[in-house]
């Protein structure tokens, strides 16, 4: 890669190469993308339902979240997402947003214009290839998240996302152990797993008691990673990591 490759470029190449392998033409066309930049506040939305967005949202740092609000004010969310993902990727084939974009804490953005996108893609038929690899691992995602809450006790969807997270920041290389910050309130993993905050409280403190993980504010620890994977029934095949950890 070349010199000059920014650090906001730097975190889409290193993204995409957990999932795709980039030529060093491909990652100099990846770090030639024009980027505006933006900080956001903790509960921001990115983009939000009915919006026709122009450009795609890269997360350069924090903990997002897609979710999308019913009738009686009820969220559900349906993915986490981390620094290197596009979170709305689909918008450059489905030009009206049918769910929200979260900030969860503060964090940092770079808005790519959908022009750009879609010139590369045309010169590149790699990188559009792994731009939609990238939208099918998305909806893997999606389907272990739904077989988790239709099928899954509270103990392993609570131990299996906790897995998950782990095991997708350890492919972008933001940790190197089992030590990582997971910024999600107890209400949250609620709307995300289908579960009353007393219950989350209930199975965090389970799984504490079992030796599984230990937790001071948002520094989580996972003191024994094979015993957290069975209790999650964690299989990282879903996520598709080219990475060491996803095979």
């Amino acid at each position: 890669m070349a010199g000059s490759t920014s650090s906001e470029h730097g975190r889409l190449i290193r993204k995409m190469e957990t999932i795709a392998v980039l030529t060093e033409p491909e990652k100099a066309a990846l770090a030639g993308l024009p980027m505006r930049l933006k900080d956001f506040a903790e509960d921001t939305d990115l983009v939000r339902e009915g919006d026709t967005p122009q450009e795609c949202c890269l997360i350069l740092e924090g903990f997002i979240c897609r979710y999308k609000l019913l009738g009686q004010g009820q969220r559900q969310i349906f993915s986490f997402h981390l620094p290197g993902d596009i979170a709305d990727l689909q918008c450059l084939q489905l030009s009206v947003m049918d769910h929200s974009v979260g900030a969860l804490v503060p964090g940092r953005c770079a808005y790519i214009p959908h022009t750009a996108l879609r010139e590369l893609t045309d010169r590149f038929p790699a990188i559009a290839a792994a731009f939609w690899r990238d939208i099918l691992i998305d909806a893997a995602i999606f389907r272990e998240w739904l077989a988790g809450v239709g099928r899954r006790t509270a103990h392993q969807r609570i131990a299996h996302l906790i897995c998950e997270v782990c095991t997708r920041l350890k492919s972008l290389k933001l940790i190197d152990d089992h030590v990582f910050d997971l910024p999600v309130t107890q209400a949250e993993l609620g709307d995300a797993l289908g579960l009353s905050t007393v219950h989350v409280n209930r199975v965090l403190q389970d799984l504490r008691r079992a030796g599984l993980i230990t937790s001071k504010g948002r520094r989580l620890v996972i003191e024994d990673w094979p015993k957290l994977q069975e209790a999650g029934d964690f299989d990282p095949a879903y996520l598709h990591l080219r990475a060491p950890e996803g095979r």
